[in-house]
This record gives C-alpha cells, sequence and structure tokens, in this order.
C-alpha cells in the first residue's frame, strides 16, 4: 500500500479552473523535464496498464521539448 491508495480525490481542495486556466496550458522547460524524469520512474515501477500510459506520455513530452544535454 502506498500513501496515496487512500486519497480521495472527491475530498480534494483543487483550485478553481478560472484561476489556473491559463496556469495548466505551458511547462516550463524545466517542468517538463522533471514531468519526464517522474514520468520514467513510474513506467519503471509500475504494472501494465499504468507504465505503459506513463511510457506514452514520456514519448509524447520527450518529442516536444529540447534535450536537457
Amino acid at each position: 500500500m502506498n500513501d496515496y491508495e487512500q486519497f480521495d480525490l472527491d475530498e480534494a481542495a483543487f483550485a478553481s479552473m478560472d484561476d489556473t486556466a491559463e496556469r495548466l496550458a505551458l511547462l516550463t522547460l524545466e517542468e517538463a523535464h522533471d514531468l519526464v524524469r517522474l514520468l520514467l520512474m513510474v513506467a519503471e515501477k509500475s504494472e501494465e496498464p499504468l507504465a505503459g500510459e506513463a511510457e506514452r506520455l514520456v514519448r509524447e513530452i520527450a518529442a516536444r521539448i529540447p534535450s536537457e544535454n
């Protein structure tokens, strides 16, 4: 069991769309690279279908951002 299994999305206090819609449109390059690293860790440590979805998202994001090197 991980710490998120008890997390209830219905109980979460998300920001309203009016306040976040514009901010969600873009990630900084650093945020995009951080997200790719996080998704790679999920893909390596997860079971299907979560690993497969994480791998797909890594490919989609990586195709749109310059390499860190």
